[in-house]
């Protein structure tokens, strides 16, 4: 599984122009399951993310994890980021799973963080969303179960 972390101070997701998903600090999560991705790769993903030092202690030093500091998760889906730009200019997706596949994953991944006690909403799987942030930092980081 891939997911692009982003630390924010405050994000949301809107479906037609209504909010559906928000949280205030901690993070905005973007996953995407991929070709041969089990509920294995879901689970090691989460437990990355739940304790990735990321956030500053009191030396203000990014020593803290999502746990530590009682932040939430913003989770949405994104199968873009399995694009491949090898070839021509125009991005190629086989790479990622199925959608069958990839909303049980994105939803396996999104309890899975839950349960690792992180307050967690998200966003609509498949739908045309509108994501608002405030990146604190600003930190991303690019996670990929397969490397």
């Amino acid at each position: 599984m891939r997911a692009l972390l982003q630390r924010v101070t405050q994000a949301s997701v809107s479906v037609d122009d209504t909010v559906i998903a928000q949280t205030g600090p901690g993070l905005l999560i973007f996953v995407c399951a991929m070709q041969n991705d089990t509920l294995a790769e879901a689970a090691t993903l989460a437990s990355k993310v739940a304790k990735l030092r990321i956030f500053r202690d009191n030396a203000d030093k990014m020593n803290r994890s999502l746990v530590d500091t009682g932040g939430a998760a913003l989770i949405v889906s994104q199968f873009t980021l399995a694009a491949d730009t090898t070839r021509g200019n125009r991005p190629g997706f086989s790479a990622a799973a199925d959608p069958a596949t990839g909303q049980t994953l994105y939803q396996a991944f999104a309890d899975q963080v839950r349960a690792k006690g992180i307050p967690v909403a998200t966003g609509r799987f498949g739908a045309d969303m509108a994501v608002a942030l405030v990146n604190d930092g600003p930190i991303t980081l690019w996670l990929d179960t397969a490397r």
